[in-house]
């Protein structure tokens, strides 16, 4: 475990210089929790630690920072790499509190599958996601027949640093994401949908984190994608940090401007699992979230979608033109992955806000700056 201020600085140079591309706006390396010496849960992530971990799966990303009131974006999450519309993918769908405004939600729990990609972005720009989801769609090569497509689109509110109102986002900014999707270390914090979002009051943002099961368990990978902007008294891998930093719900000045919010909380798995299993893998990202020290306030939206990549249960344009047959994990062993989907999320959560930098905006004429979680006075807690 990483203790001392002057170890934490050298590991982090060397870490960086090796592995990781991703450097905050500020040209300040910020940590994952791992890089912090602390390993959320008892199961080992998998070799990027991400979404990506799971084959096929694929992340693009478009982050809008344009003057002083302009901090938000896309992020868009490919199931794989084929025609999304002719081979679509299981899915399940669970809401721990409804206040959200999440576009393709009914067809997914009426018919328990995705055909797009999965686009976040911010609450008044789901209309744009839709569209740039269509145009994508409908310009494919084979899909001059398509005359209807279920986009799926969430969000999160980012009007505490973003001019919501202005509606910046575009259809050409969500096709853009699609189309530089691609598999790899995913970018973490103020970056994507996460540009202008805030968690705990602190800055929040784009996290993920993957778990991979032992072979004796099916050697099955869960990953997660969050997008994080909820409140709630911050707790990161059981230590509390919320309350000695002196921020959390219930105390006046973010119980006025920060304690509501939501969450998009997005699971790939490789296990091949029936829509129905899919979303009870979705129930399970909840633990993880709960962990943290989530509110779940009246005012959040907190969303978990599960998608399965795995050949077997996917639904090519052969099986849904008559019976087949399709591999189905047992309930008898979805345990272990409940296990993985809620350390993955927990984990995501933590690295969403640990990779995000202070942001300073100016909405309605006042600035406005969210601090970043202070990574040496976190690290201290978390040492002790």
């Amino acid at each position: 475990m990483i203790r001392s201020p002057l170890m934490w600085s050298a590991f982090v140079v060397a870490t960086v210089l090796a592995t990781s591309p991703v450097v905050a706006q500020t040209g300040e390396v910020r940590p994952t929790i791992r890089d912090l010496g602390r390993t959320p849960g008892v199961l080992s992530p998998g070799p990027l630690n991400a979404i990506t971990d799971v084959a096929g799966v694929r992340v693009g990303q478009v982050t809008l920072r344009r003057g002083d009131s302009i901090r938000t974006g896309v992020t868009a999450i490919l199931p794989h790499g084929g025609d999304l519309f002719r081979d679509k993918v299981p899915a399940g769908l669970s809401v721990a509190n409804g206040f959200g405004k999440l576009a393709g939600a009914t067809q997914v729990k009426e018919l328990g599958e995705i055909e797009t990609p999965i686009v976040l972005t911010n609450t008044l720009s789901v209309a744009r996601g839709i569209e740039g989801i269509l145009d994508w769609t409908l310009k494919q090569p084979g899909h001059e027949d398509i005359r209807s497509v279920n986009a799926v689109v969430g969000e999160t509110n980012d009007g505490g640093l973003n001019d919501i109102r202005a509606r910046v986002v575009t259809a050409a900014d969500v096709v853009r994401a699609i189309e530089t999707a691609s598999g790899g270390p995913v970018e973490q914090g103020a970056v994507g949908a996460g540009t202008g979002t805030i968690a705990f009051g602190f800055k929040g943002g784009i996290g993920t984190s993957s778990r991979q099961l032992p072979s004796a368990l099916g050697g099955f990978t869960v990953g997660v994608l969050v997008q994080s902007n909820f409140g709630g008294v911050l707790s990161m891998d059981g230590t509390p940090v919320g309350v000695p930093l002196g921020r959390y719900f219930l105390r006046q000045e973010v119980e006025a401007e920060r304690a509501d919010g939501s969450i998009m909380i997005v699971v790939a798995t490789d296990a091949p699992l029936s829509d129905r299993n899919l979303e009870r893998l979705a129930d399970r990202a909840f633990a993880g979230l709960a962990r943290t020290g989530a509110a779940f306030s009246n005012g959040s939206g907190d969303y978990a979608i599960a998608f399965s990549t795995a050949e077997g249960v996917r639904r090519t344009l052969e099986r849904r033109g008559g019976q087949a047959t399709v591999v189905d994990w047992p309930n008898d062993r979805m345990s272990p992955l409940f296990v993985a989907v809620a350390e993955a999320t927990e984990e995501a959560i933590l690295n969403s806000l640990l990779k995000a930098e202070t942001t300073t905006s100016v909405i309605d004429g006042k600035p406005v700056t969210v601090e970043a979680l202070d990574v040496e006075t976190v690290s201290g807690l978390l040492s002790r």
